[in-house]
C-alpha cells in the first residue's frame, strides 16, 4: 500500500508552479518591453537618416512635403502654444490686472477752495447782510443831535438742491473683482460731486441746485448805484477779444474792486483763456503774467494769483470769461452734511446700489466782492 505524501509537501509543490508560472510571465512581458524600445529606436534611427526639408523641423519628411504640399497642395500646418490665443495655451496663462484703475482726469472747478463754505444745521439756511452802514455827522458841543440813518439789512438765502448718484454693481463682481469695487465707486462719486457741483457754483441755474456768481443780470454802475445781489462787469473793448491795450482793462477791473476787498483777491477764468492772458505784454514789453517764484506759490497776475477754473467761459462775444474778486467775501456755499452713501443690496437683486446723496446749496453774498470782464464794446 503507498504512502500518501504530507500535506505540508502539496502545498510547497504547488507554491513552486505559482512561482514558475510568475517567473515566466514577468520575464514575457520584459522581453516584450524590450522588443517595442527596439523597434521604436529603429523607427527613430530610420527618420533621422531620412533628408528633411531646408531649415525645417527633423519631424518634417520630404515625401510627406511632396505629396501633401506639391502635389495635393495642402500647406504643412505647424501647431504651436501660444498665450495670445485662448485655445492654444491662453486659458493656462493667468491674468494680472492692476489693482490701480486709470481714469481721464476729469476737470473740477476749485471756487470751493476760495469761497466761503458754512455748515448748516437744517436746508432753511439764512444770513443777513447789511447794505448800508451806520451815519454819523459832526456837530458843535451844544448843538442838537439829529437822529441818523440806521444800517439796511438784506436776506440771503442760497438756493440748494441734492446731487445724487446711484451706481449699481452685481454681488458676483464685488465679491469677485481684483479691486475693491466699493471703495473705487466712493471715489468715483466724490470725483463726480465736485465736478458738478463746481460747475454750479460758476453757472448754476438756482432752481434745485446753487446760483452761480455768473448766472443773473450785470451792470457797469458802480457798487453805489447797483441794485443788490448784481455783479459789476467791465467791458474789454472789442465785440470778440480784447482790444489793442488789454492790459488797461485788467487794471480797471483790479481797481474796481474796493481796496478792502483786494487784500485775498484772485482772478478766475478757465485754460483757454489764461492761454490769451499769458501773451499779453505791458508797455515795456514785460509780459503781465508771472509764475509763481517758489514751489507751491500761485501764478500771479498783475500782482494776484489766477485759479484755473474750467467751467468758467471761453472768450467769445457777451461772454464773462474773467472774474476778479475776494470770493471769501463774495460768495457763500452752505453745505448741510457730507456725503452720505447708502449701500442697498435689496431693491434690486442680484445688485447692490450705492445710493450717494449731498444736499448743497450757493450763491452771491457780497456782490461788490466779485468783479467782471465782459467781452463787448
Amino acid at each position: 500500500m503507498e504512502s500518501t505524501p504530507p500535506v505540508e509537501a502539496l502545498d510547497a509543490s504547488f507554491d513552486l508552479v505559482a512561482r514558475q508560472d510568475a517567473t515566466d510571465a514577468t520575464v514575457a512581458a520584459l522581453r516584450g518591453d524590450v522588443d517595442d524600445v527596439r523597434a521604436r529606436l529603429d523607427r527613430v534611427s530610420r527618420a533621422a537618416a531620412r533628408p528633411v526639408i531646408e531649415g525645417g523641423a527633423p519631424g518634417i519628411e520630404v515625401k510627406s512635403f511632396v505629396q501633401g504640399y506639391l502635389r495635393a497642395g495642402r500647406e504643412t500646418e505647424l501647431k504651436s502654444l501660444s498665450g495670445t490665443v485662448a485655445a492654444d495655451g491662453g486659458y493656462a496663462v493667468p491674468r494680472e490686472i492692476d489693482a490701480l484703475i486709470s481714469a481721464r482726469l476729469r476737470a473740477i472747478s476749485p471756487i470751493r477752495a476760495i469761497a466761503q463754505v458754512v455748515q448748516t444745521g437744517t436746508a432753511g439756511y439764512r444770513k443777513l447782510v447789511t447794505t448800508s452802514g451806520t451815519a454819523s455827522g459832526w456837530v458843535s458841543e451844544t448843538a442838537a443831535r439829529p437822529e441818523t440813518a440806521t444800517p439796511a439789512f438784506a436776506e440771503i438765502a442760497p438756493p440748494s438742491g441734492e446731487l445724487y448718484a446711484n451706481p449699481a454693481a452685481s454681488q458676483a463682481m464685488l465679491d469677485d473683482a481684483a479691486f475693491d469695487v466699493q471703495s473705487w465707486l466712493a471715489d468715483e462719486i466724490a470725483m463726480e460731486f465736485a465736478r458738478a457741483e463746481g460747475a454750479a457754483f460758476v453757472g448754476g441755474s438756482g432752481t434745485n441746485q446753487p446760483r452761480g456768481f455768473l448766472t443773473g443780470t450785470t451792470s457797469t454802475a458802480g457798487d453805489a448805484a447797483r441794485t443788490f445781489g448784481q455783479l459789476q462787469h467791465l467791458v474789454s473793448g472789442h465785440a470778440t477779444g480784447f482790444d489793442t491795450a488789454p492790459e488797461i482793462k485788467l487794471i480797471d477791473l483790479v481797481h474796481a474792486l474796493k481796496a478792502g476787498h483786494r487784500q485775498g483777491a484772485s482772478w478766475v477764468m478757465n485754460s483757454r483763456t489764461l492761454a490769451l492772458v499769458r501773451k499779453l505784454k505791458a508797455a515795456d514789453g514785460s509780459f503781465l503774467w508771472q509764475p509763481g517764484l517758489m514751489e507751491g506759490q500761485p501764478n500771479r497776475l498783475l500782482g494776484y494769483p489766477v485759479v484755473e477754473a474750467e467751467d468758467m467761459p471761453d472768450v467769445a462775444a457777451g461772454a464773462l470769461p474773467i472774474a476778479f474778486g475776494n470770493f471769501r467775501a463774495g460768495y457763500l456755499i452752505a453745505e448741510r452734511s457730507a456725503t452720505a452713501i447708502l449701500r442697498d443690496p435689496f431693491t434690486n437683486k442680484p445688485f447692490v446700489h450705492f445710493y450717494a446723496t449731498k444736499r448743497i446749496g450757493g450763491q452771491v453774498l457780497d456782490s461788490d466782492a466779485i468783479k467782471l470782464l465782459k467781452i463787448a464794446t
